[in-house]
């Protein structure tokens, strides 16, 4: 039997509570791993300036996998008030440590299964069954911004581009400008894994949601990348449609879908709206993954509110912990937890809060691990 090495990294808030969830279930299905903690989050950024230690990427680049919790993020004026007084005017800047480890480990492709389970009380209707791909590490969330911006950058804007001049003349400070940049390889790789998950997983479809009639270069160049890709799937029928118009379609007609594949931030979006329509972030799971590395988390936030409290649905980290699985080829694992999941919300018996019951996090985890051991 297979053992791994496992970074473990509950962050802030309810990540804590969320992955005990889910390491129970873990263990229930027989999972041989050493979890090696590693230290993420607020507290990291306040007390030392790096919410995302160079000690902490050291125990990713030893393990097999990553089981992420969750953060805390704060605009940057904000957080640069909450650093411990020594650690102020000293050139900090936060950012995101998911976003930090996606770019490090080069975790390129963002997989959120949206699946509704029967019987879930809060499913928009019972037969979706989507997987969203969201490129991980490129476009808006690259990180290259600049406020002010720089003179020669605005000059050099302004004589390649006629659109930038009436921006140009504005003082440095009232501008903000926040780059999308896409990479041909970057377009083309996060496609064909969304075409190799939908032929592995039998989806008909895969569509690609970006705006190409507005922005026309960035989002031209992923459908075009998609075209390319495509010809390798003549089985997997491409689609194409707008970011405005998916919102639309996804609310109204969910079961008419399969792969959905597209850049940073409309990924964000869509991925979003696709798990509130099988019952929100309390079931939604998600792999930041790459060939040679997976970092795998519950998509809700640190809920600093509800610490302690045992509220929190613990499903989204329980279905991480079966992608984690699927990942390392563990996947008759993988298949009990999701059918133990799926016996759970069935059988109606347990229900966070969320789902309008009264059970606690624990209790969640403990009836899935029941299910899951047989």
């Amino acid at each position: 039997m297979a053992n791994y090495r496992i970074a473990y990294l509950p962050g802030d808030g309810v990540g804590h509570e969320v992955l005990e969830a889910a390491r129970s279930v873990l263990d229930a299905v027989g999972f041989q791993a050493e979890y090696v903690p590693g230290d993420v989050g607020w507290e990291f950024w306040r007390k030392e300036g790096n919410p995302l230690p160079e000690r902490t990427v050291e125990i990713l680049k030893n393990t097999d996998a990553c089981l992420f919790g969750a953060i805390t993020s704060k605009p940057k004026e904000e957080a640069a008030q909450e650093l411990a007084p020594e650690l102020r005017d000293k050139g900090y800047e936060y950012s995101s440590p998911i976003v930090g480890l996606r770019q490090l480990f080069d975790l390129y492709a963002n997989v959120r299964p949206c699946k509704a389970f029967p019987g879930n009380p809060l499913n928009l209707r019972d037969d979706i069954d989507l997987g969203v791909f969201r490129e991980n590490t490129e476009g808006l969330y690259a990180g290259v911004e600049f406020h002010p911006i720089p003179e020669q950058v605005s000059k050099t804007l302004a004589a390649h581009s006629p659109k930038m001049k009436r921006f140009a003349d504005k003082p440095a400070d009232q501008v903000a400008l926040s780059c999308r940049i896409f990479t041909w390889e970057g377009c083309k790789r996060i496609v064909r894994a969304a075409f190799e998950y939908a032929q592995e997983h039998g989806y008909p479809s895969v569509t690609v949601v970006e705006k190409p009639n507005v922005i026309r270069e960035t989002s031209g160049m992923m459908l075009r990348a998609a075209r390319e890709v495509a010809k390798d799937f003549p089985k997997i029928e491409l689609r194409d449609t707008n970011i405005d118009a998916m919102c639309m379609w996804l609310v109204k007609n969910p079961q008419d879908y399969g792969v959905l594949v597209s850049s940073n931030m409309f990924g964000d979006i869509i991925s979003d709206l696709s798990a509130q329509i099988v019952g929100g972030l309390g079931f939604a799971a998600a792999g930041n993954i790459s060939k040679e590395y997976g970092v795998f988390e519950p998509t809700h936030g640190s809920a600093p509110k509800y610490v302690g409290q045992k509220r929190v649905n613990p499903l989204a980290a329980i279905l991480a912990g079966k992608m984690m699985l699927d990942w390392l080829g563990e996947k008759e694992k993988g298949e009990r937890i999701e059918q133990a999941v799926a016996q759970v919300i069935r059988e109606a018996k347990v229900r966070t809060h969320d789902m309008g019951g009264t059970d606690t996090t624990d209790a969640m985890a403990r009836a899935v691990a029941q299910a899951a051991a047989g």
